[in-house]
Formats: structure tokens, sequence, C-alpha cells
């Protein structure tokens, strides 16, 4: 999992407030409303009120996980015109599931607002970032979201400036969590991604105590229906 130690973190846009039914119609031409059961009318309906009380940092708009699975949004992801993929040894994807601190609203379509790639956290463990997030009133970002941001803004994916998505965990029968933690970063092409892969948005996870040189955590300083 080795990658090129990372230069200066760019700076990110942010997400404009009057982005979201943009958002909106994105999600509609990737046929996102339809794995998730919703008419294009509730999407569009519930980006045109949000847009009229989102905070002034912008908003991202998401589809809630129960509905739209990472397995199903993974490959909508571009790069160069390659498609996103879940690397292959991650067929459990979408048994990764919000840690129990993280309260999703119950909800098919929610916002997140104050979104962080976390680039200065880079080279910290899983482990490390979490309590350090949540001292800091932050909440981790759940893979799905970590998806969703990098649809709507596929800027967020640059070379040696990725993320791990450490909102989401997955818990094994006995109770503890498994040790991988998930991350979206760019494909090397290299071993079971295969060569034509590369440079294509990638899946794939971590494990919980090993440190990233090229992948920050993200966040969020919120979660709200609208």
């Amino acid at each position: 999992m080795s990658e090129t130690v990372p230069a200066v973190p760019s700076v990110l846009p942010a997400l404009a407030p009057a982005a979201l039914g943009a958002q909106a119609e994105r999600l509609i031409e990737w046929g996102v409303h339809e794995t998730a059961g919703l008419s294009a009318a509730e999407l569009r309906t519930f980006a045109e009120s949000a847009e009229a009380s989102a905070p002034g940092g912008g908003a991202l708009l998401a589809v809630h996980p129960d509905l739209a699975p990472a397995s199903a949004l993974a490959p909508l992801l571009r790069r160069d015109g390659k498609p996103g993929f879940v690397v292959s040894d991650m067929t459990d994807v979408d048994l990764f599931a919000p840690l129990e601190t993280i309260a999703l609203p119950d909800a098919p379509l929610y916002l997140l607002t104050g979104l962080d790639r976390g680039d200065e956290m880079a080279d910290w463990s899983p482990d490390e970032a979490l309590p350090a997030l949540v001292a800091r009133a932050r909440t981790p970002l759940t893979l799905t979201e970590g998806i969703h941001w990098a649809l709507q803004q596929p800027a967020v994916l640059e070379r040696n400036h990725c993320f791990m998505t450490i909102g989401s965990r997955l818990r094994k029968p006995n109770g503890t969590l498994d040790a991988r933690t998930p991350a979206v970063w760019i494909s090397n092409g290299t071993g079971r991604d295969g060569r034509e892969r590369r440079d294509a948005p990638k899946v794939g996870w971590c494990w919980a105590g090993n440190r990233h040189t090229w992948l920050g955590f993200a966040s969020a300083a919120g979660r709200l229906l609208h």
C-alpha cells in the first residue's frame, strides 16, 4: 500500500449552498434515486427545500447507506474517464456500518456540513485519528458519505491526498471491530487492481493501527435533515 510522500496539501473549494440542486441532478443522472427507491421529484424537492436553509459554508447531499450502499455507488466514481471500483478482497464492503457513536438522520436524504479531508492528519493511524476528531467536535465520514463527496467533487481525490472514512467499521459476530478501516483513494494499477485500473478511484481498506502518509481522515461538522 505504499505511496509517494505527499507534498504540501492543496486547498479544496467549499461546496456552495446553491449547488444542492445540481448535486441532486447528478444523482438522478447516475440513477442513484432509482437504486434508493426514490423518485426524481423527491430528490429535487429535498434539494430545493435544503438550499433555502443550508449553512453558508455549503453542504453535501447524501443518500442513507441503507438505500444506496457503497457497492452501488463506487462504480459511479470517475477519474480520467475510468470508473471507480471496490478492491477484490472487500466483498463485504456493504457490511461496514456507522460506528455506534454516529447517528445518521433517520431519513432517506440528509446533508453533511463543514467537510474536511483531514490532510493535517496524514501519517496518523485510524486509532489515533478518531479520538482527535471527537475532541475537535468533528464527526468522521462514513464510507458512503465519502463516496458521495468524491462523486460530487472529484477534485477531493488527488494523488497523495486522499482520505479514510473511519466513521464506518465492520463489527464481528463476537461484537469486536474488524481491524480494517475503509478508505477512498486512487489506484496505482498494481497487484490485484490490474494495470488497466491505474488512476481509477478506488474503495479499499487499511489496518486501524497503520499510518499512511497519503491518507487524511475525512470528517464533517455535522449532519442535518435541512
